[in-house]
């Protein structure tokens, strides 16, 4: 039989310090009782199955929070297909099918205001009856609070539309970061004097769009910089991307995979009638970008 588990089970979006803090009671109980640190997560997110294209914007894609759950001591990541079938999954269907029979559950770590299953028709109390009969237990998740307010996913995307980065930092943990392979691009910011590193998105809705304070570690070395995110209306583009242009740095970036830390916003995202215009206004965000690269750093040291 599978070795069992101590699992939780949601979204993680943005691996909060909320998350964080479910995390670190996971890890430690299943390192006392000798079971593998789970995380039962699902992609797409049920809101993004239902809702399409209005589904609110993902702090983070799956590799991403990958990566952070990882970092935090989780031993695995047991990610369900959303769909129909598991649309209409009825609770007790998924206690037997996924927690039981699929997973081995010896213990489960939940809000006390969790719901699952088809109808929203579980909840902790029918976990707590389902765990007594079939042998596992369940224990409910605390709330971590900032300035008494209840830490989430959806403080974090609000601190992030409204450009409140320090905020948004502090109910993380850490800074606001893309991960993704560097593409080949139009080569168009090389002709207008600012070569950039091109980012695909792969979300459907970015939670960022405009142009940032950037900064990345490459080979071991912090380089700033600034980055248009969005669709890039002056030149008709297609699909979101990020454009990262870093300064003082030329090398090839050609698909190495970059983490790009958001650190500060600069302006919208606007259409320009002349190229022209673009190129000035790059030229004065890159301006506005390395002086405040140039007063963080004071600041830091």
């Amino acid at each position: 039989m599978n070795k069992s588990r101590v699992a939780t089970i949601g979204n993680f979006d943005g691996v909060h310090r909320g998350h964080q803090a479910i995390l670190k009671q996971l890890v430690e109980l299943a390192e006392k009782v000798s079971a593998r640190a789970t995380v039962i997560t699902f992609e797409p997110y049920p809101e993004e199955y239902f809702r399409q294209k209005d589904a609110t914007a993902r702090l983070t894609r799956f590799e991403e929070k990958y990566q952070l759950l990882k970092h935090y001591g989780v031993d695995e990541i047991a990610c369900l297909k959303f769909n129909q079938r598991l649309a209409d999954c009825s609770a007790q269907k998924f206690v037997d099918d996924i927690l039981l029979s699929r997973l081995n559950i010896q213990h489960l770590i939940v809000g006390d205001d969790f719901k699952f299953g088809h109808n929203r028709q579980g909840d902790y109390a029918f976990l707590k009856k389902a765990g007594a009969l079939a042998g596992f237990t369940v224990t409910p998740t605390t709330s971590i609070r900032e300035n008494g307010k209840r830490i989430s996913s959806t403080w974090v995307r609000d601190a992030l539309q409204k450009a409140e980065f320090n905020l948004a930092k502090k109910l993380m943990g850490h800074e606001y970061f893309i991960t993704a392979r560097v593409m080949h691009g139009d080569k168009r910011g090389r002709t207008l004097g600012f070569p950039t590193a091109n980012l695909a998105l792969a979300r459907k809705n970015c939670v960022l769009q405009g142009v940032y304070a950037v900064d990345a570690v490459i080979e071991s070395n912090r380089v700033v910089g600034v980055a248009n995110v969005g669709m890039r209306p002056t030149v008709a583009g297609k699909e979101p991307r990020a454009e990262i242009h870093f300064f003082d740095f030329d090398e090839n970036l050609y698909g190495k995979k970059l983490t790009v830390n958001f650190l500060h916003k600069i302006r919208n995202e606007k259409k320009f009638e002349q190229l022209s215009e673009l190129t000035g206004q790059i030229a004065l965000d890159c301006q506005i970008a390395r002086e405040f690269h140039q007063r963080n750093q004071v600041l830091q040291d």
